[in-house]
């Protein structure tokens, strides 16, 4: 049984930062991509950003670019997104994914998702 377990949301004024955590157990992370998405009030849910497996390549929203960078644990099985700079515009409950299968980036299809931590930046 795959989980995932965000953290490290909260309320924040514009221009701090907060460091997102996703706690992810019932597998072993090295062969998979993780991601972390979300989604704002009567909004879809969009992509944030994605690191892949083992060579860590990195990728990012335009929205975000420069402002935040996710990273991994692979040996803590944990995916982290620092956010910095944060605007009003990033309020959103942001969720972490895996996909279901390993080598791949289909995180829209995936059965693995956390349950989403709420992200409110003030103006």
């Amino acid at each position: 049984q795959v989980q995932l377990v965000e953290s490290g949301g909260g309320l924040v004024q514009a221009g701090g930062s907060l460091r997102l955590s996703c706690q992810v157990s019932g597998r072993p992370l090295s062969n998979y991509a993780l991601g972390w998405f979300r989604q704002a009030p009567g909004k879809e849910r969009e992509f944030v950003s994605s690191i892949t497996w083992r060579v860590a390549n990195t990728y990012y929203a335009d929205s975000v670019k420069g402002r935040f960078t996710i990273s991994r644990n692979n040996a803590k099985n944990t995916v982290y997104l620092q956010m910095n700079s944060l605007k009003p515009e990033d309020t959103a409950v942001y969720y972490c994914a895996v996909p279901t299968l390993p080598y791949s980036n289909n995180f829209q299809d995936s059965n693995y998702w956390g349950q989403g931590t709420q992200v409110t930046v003030s103006s």
